[in-house]
């Protein structure tokens, strides 16, 4: 067989760059520092990074090699540490299967794949928890690797937030609602969620104003530490971003876990949709809000999170379903 590694051309990372030390990294890591320690260390976490390429080969072997492989409470091992093979552009995306190790601890895997000997898109979904270290392509000796198709849009939807941004408690990294509605849209994307540390930091607003993005998600809710922090950062990072991208459609999430303490969840509504309201008032006529109420329906509510907060499966294609339009809708306005 053939044998690539995904630092090399034709293959293409997405959602990460290579450092000095060419180890993938989701922001710049100085200002990471900066915003605050765990901040620092997840952005070297796969969340929302993709190694994508073309292949007419029957036989895909992936060996990864990944830098920790640790116990998380709320997230199955294939969530933490799986990577999804996918096939496919956009909607028609299908997933080929899983890689994942057999146990905690263990931090070589691999597995071989095999799909249909025609020419394909291949996206590998990197771990939503651990650092991707290596990762080993080998296909058929008769097979070629090419450039994937591109992206239908290729400048990023940037998401900023949470835990739940991030993708937990996906049961693997294919079924977070910002994988779902990315290839729903196809597009290209940046995930900026920080488990337990996106808290509206100034620091961070003023790197992502000086992103190329279509659309900013701020998702940042769930880790505002009481509604009187949220209050206090909300405005002050929507209006950094705002001036400098005067245009630059804004969406606007509440939290969705809402059932789980209702009472402090509607005052942190009103003060997102206040931020919003006031953009409206003042002639901002790309500003939009998606109230977290209303992401897990009407039924079953109960089993769209696993322990209350972070979604399950379930939770996160109805959040993909409340998503997705709105996305959608921005995205066919700006061609």
């Amino acid at each position: 067989m053939k044998v690539y590694n995904f630092k090399e051309a034709p293959i293409q990372i997405h959602g990460a760059k290579l450092n000095k030390q060419n180890r993938l990294v989701r922001m710049d890591e100085e200002i990471a520092k900066t915003v605050n320690e765990y901040t620092a260390i997840r952005i070297y976490a796969g969340a929302g990074v993709r190694v994508r390429f073309k292949t007419n080969s029957q036989s895909i072997k992936i060996k990864a090699t990944v830098e920790s492989n640790t116990i998380d409470w709320a997230i199955p091992l294939t969530g933490s540490c799986g990577i999804d093979v996918m096939v496919g552009s956009g909607k028609n995306q299908y997933r080929l299967g899983i890689l994942n190790p057999t146990n905690y601890g263990v931090t070589e895997f691999e597995k071989t794949f095999t799909k249909e000997a025609k020419m394909e898109t291949v996206s590998l979904l990197l771990p939503r928890n651990e650092p991707v270290l290596d990762l080993e392509i080998s296909i058929n000796d008769d097979a070629v690797i090419e450039a994937p198709d591109a992206y239908t849009y290729e400048k990023p939807i940037v998401f900023y937030g949470s835990s739940i941004t991030e993708g937990g408690a996906a049961s693997s990294v294919s079924k977070c609602y910002t994988s779902i509605v990315t290839r729903w849209l196809d597009t290209e994307y940046l995930n900026l969620g920080v488990s337990g540390n996106a808290k509206g930091e100034q620091t961070m607003a003023n790197y992502i104003k000086n992103l190329d993005m279509s659309i900013f998600v701020m998702d940042y809710d769930h880790n505002a530490p009481t509604p009187e922090h949220l209050e206090k950062t909300h405005e002050p990072f929507f209006k950094t971003i705002r001036e400098a991208n005067p245009t630059l459609p804004v969406v606007m999430m509440s939290k969705p876990d809402f059932d789980n303490g209702k009472e402090e969840n509607i005052r942190r509504r009103e003060i997102i949709k206040k931020t919003y309201k006031n953009a409206i008032d003042n002639g901002d006529k790309n500003v939009y809000f998606i109230d977290g109420e209303t992401f897990f329906g009407n039924t079953e509510r109960s089993i769209c999170t696993a322990e209350g907060t972070h979604p399950t499966d379930l939770g996160f294609m109805r959040m993909a379903e409340v998503i997705y339009p709105v996305l959608k809708s921005i995205l066919e306005k700006k061609q």
